[in-house]
């Protein structure tokens, strides 16, 4: 099947995703300062937007930038002994919301099967391949899961913010945070019975609707990815 006529935004093999999760992860790394990072945080935006992940994009942007400004605060403002606890903290926080951001987009943009038929054609071994998979549907799962039982709990008047451990901190984890451990359990459990009832222990070759195979648009994102990594750790 074509993909251009079955995907109306961007599409990117899974494999030329794992790769810029590589690139964000040695970019992270080697960032000399706030504004790289600002830059690549923004870049990763404009990745999302072409993937149709509009509002994954403007709240991962607002996000670190709420972040950026807290350490430019405690820069500027903070004292000597202060600056060095909290930009440590922040540093790293920094750096791992960058990975977690194009991770995010990464989940919510594959689709298993298309993973997995990617993999297979890089003779990925089952043992890699099954438990990225399941962890592919089982992060989804657990958003839905955790919408449910936060509108189940607010008919209790029992709400997962910080006010709600400060002030109810038993109540909040009755009502909330242990029926979500109870439905992770549960949910792990069904994901990994459903995906070998539906054959992904198969060992013949994989089939997929979607043409996987590496594209221009593979080759451009990546460039432009590597191209900002080089130019901007240089400038």
């Amino acid at each position: 099947m074509n993909r251009q006529a079955s995907h109306k935004w961007l599409w990117i093999d899974p494999r030329t995703k794992i790769l810029l999760l590589l690139i964000c992860v040695i970019a992270a790394a080697m960032a000399p300062n706030l504004t790289y990072e600002m830059g690549l945080v923004l870049l990763i935006a404009c990745f999302a937007l072409a993937s149709g992940k509009v509002r994954l994009a403007i709240g991962g942007a607002i996000g670190y930038a709420f972040f950026y400004a807290i350490s430019m605060f405690v820069m500027v403002y903070a004292s000597e002994t202060l600056q060095a606890s909290l930009l440590a903290f922040l540093g790293l926080v920094h750096k791992i919301y960058l990975c977690g951001f194009m991770g995010g987009i990464i989940i919510s943009t594959t689709k298993i099967s298309e993973f997995l038929s990617a993999m297979n054609k890089l003779h990925a071994p089952k043992s890699l391949t099954i438990p990225l998979a399941i962890m592919l549907r089982y992060i989804p799962t657990i958003q839905e899961d955790w919408h449910f039982i936060k509108d189940a709990m607010r008919l209790r008047d029992v709400s997962p913010s910080l006010e709600g451990i400060l002030f109810r901190p038993a109540m909040t984890l009755e009502c909330i945070y242990a029926p979500l451990l109870m439905a992770a359990s549960k949910a792990s459990d069904e994901l990994s019975i459903a995906s070998v009832t539906r054959g992904i222990e198969n060992p013949l070759s994989r089939t997929c609707y979607v043409d996987i195979r590496f594209h221009f648009t593979d080759v451009l994102v990546v460039v432009c990815f590597l191209a900002y990594v080089v130019i901007g750790r240089f400038l």
